[in-house]
């Protein structure tokens, strides 16, 4: 099965869905800020990364921007969760490399259907 990290710093929705994606028969590592996931992504692969927008440390958007640039993991799908959803909140994102955006708040259902899609099963 896809090797997930998670970076999200509110432990509710992070618990929420990690336990979705784990009964999915998802690999899951969390990471509680930015900082965290990035040196996660330095020393793992992932099938897919998601990310919260507005995490302490660094944000989802320099966390997917350092990716691209510094660790060179250009392939690598990347997904940014945030409550915020103007379109040029999203513009900004798709231009620091995420390839994908889920708009807060969204049911597990809508999160499995999108990971699914994106991970092609």
């Amino acid at each position: 099965m896809a090797r997930i990290l998670l970076a999200e710093d509110e432990e509710i929705l992070r618990m929420l869905v990690l336990d979705t994606l784990e009964d999915e028969g998802y690999e899951i590592d969390e990471a509680v800020d930015g900082q965290e996931a990035y040196e996660k992504l330095s020393e793992n692969d992932y099938d897919l990364v998601i990310l919260d927008y507005m995490m302490p440390r660094m944000t989802g958007l320099e966390v997917v921007e350092k990716t691209r640039a510094v660790l060179n993991k250009k392939e690598m799908k990347m997904m940014i969760l945030s409550a915020k959803n103007q379109q040029s909140d999203r513009e900004r994102m798709k231009e620091a490399g995420a390839d994908y955006f889920m708009s807060k708040p969204f049911s597990p259902q809508q999160l499995l259907e999108t990971i699914g899609e994106i991970l092609g099963a």
